[in-house]
């Protein structure tokens, strides 16, 4: 193994390794709980029939089990028991009635998102729409009302939300739609995980009034980088979640510093794919830039978004991420070292 594969592997394996609390059973929003409490009760039910039936297995074993000498005598027959069958089909039957029950109530407890307005004076507070792009292999998130205010704020990888608070109730309506083939939506500790289909347009939602850093994963195969097409929600306080959206809003920071390496990029084929507000960069195929700094990684939230990983990345996306659809343009060191203090800049 070359010396930047071992790089981008290790890279890859440490945010892995960094991917903290994904367990259902640490919920952090209500329609998390509403998950967790169907679990135990499932659990619960499954195992009260585990414990009679493995009870009426072992008490036959050992009550009816064989003594004294073996005869040619044949036991009495029994043919058949109406109560011991209507015992074995109506009981079976109430249990699964109920858990039908309760697992479509936990259904629309997770599915069924507060209603979208239906005309203009409705009441939109705190509520956040955003259009989920599922794409080999990394996500777009598109902010387009929070509120009750229009945005056009583009980023990449990282969802950043607005956490509830006493007064106010803040719940995220995520809009959620693929470019390419099926993907699926999944943050354990916040909620159900949601199919992303070509052609479909599925909807989830997600709430907390815990503010902190979520982490999830797409749970359907979509390809070689499955595995490292990572999801990092992070919970914002409404104060810190305004500034971020201030932030966000802005075009690309223009430093005389690196305008060679701005013309550089410019002058690349990056811009077919890449958009970068304020430039001439329009592609909308790849990862918007514009903020690429302020976000904490890169390559589908694979690796930690640092300037050594960065410049990795420019030179060859396929040591750090194999198989990824962002080819090696063999830049001369120059110019590559260039394009990545340009980068580097865009926070």
């Amino acid at each position: 193994m070359s010396d930047s594969a071992a790089l981008g592997t290790g890279c890859i394996f440490a945010a892995a390794q960094q991917m903290g609390d994904v367990s259902i059973f640490s919920p952090a929003s209500p329609q998390a709980g509403s998950i967790v409490t169907l679990s135990w009760l499932v659990f619960a039910v499954a195992a009260f029939i585990f414990v009679v039936v493995e009870g009426v297995l072992f008490y036959c074993v050992f009550r009816f089990r064989h003594r004294g000498e073996p005869t040619d005598t044949e036991p009495p027959q029994v043919y058949g028991s109406h109560p011991i069958e209507i015992a074995w089909t109506v009981a079976p039957s109430m249990i699964v009635f109920f858990l039908v029950l309760v697992g479509a109530r936990t259904l629309w407890e997770v599915n069924i998102a507060p209603a979208a307005p239906t005309t203009e004076s409705a009441d939109e507070s705190g509520v956040l729409d955003v259009t989920v792009v599922g794409r080999q292999w990394w996500w777009e998130y598109q902010y387009k009302r929070y509120d009750g205010r229009e945005l056009s704020i583009i980023t990449a990888n990282e969802l950043h939300i607005p956490a509830s608070d006493a007064e106010t109730p803040r719940s995220t309506r995520l809009a959620l739609r693929s470019a390419d083939v099926c993907h699926s939506f999944w943050v354990p500790r916040l909620g159900g995980k949601m199919d992303v289909i070509p052609g479909r347009h599925n909807t989830l939602w997600l709430e907390t009034d815990k503010p902190g850093l979520y982490l999830g994963q797409c749970a359907e195969y979509c390809g070689t980088q499955h595995a490292h097409m990572l999801i990092r929600v992070v919970v914002d306080s409404p104060a810190d979640f305004e500034r971020w959206l201030e932030s966000q809003a802005k075009p690309a920071v223009e430093d005389a510093e690196v305008s060679q390496g701005r013309e550089a990029f410019l002058s690349e084929s990056c811009v077919n794919c890449h958009r970068i507000r304020g430039t001439t960069a329009h592609g909308n195929y790849a990862p918007d830039l514009t903020h690429l700094m302020s976000r904490k990684t890169i390559a589908g939230a694979a690796v930690e978004n640092n300037a050594e990983n960065l410049e990795h990345w420019v030179h060859d996306p396929q040591d750090l991420k194999p198989g990824c659809l962002m080819p090696a343009f063999g830049l001369t060191d120059k110019k590559q070292q260039m394009i990545v203090r340009y980068l580097l800049t865009l926070e």
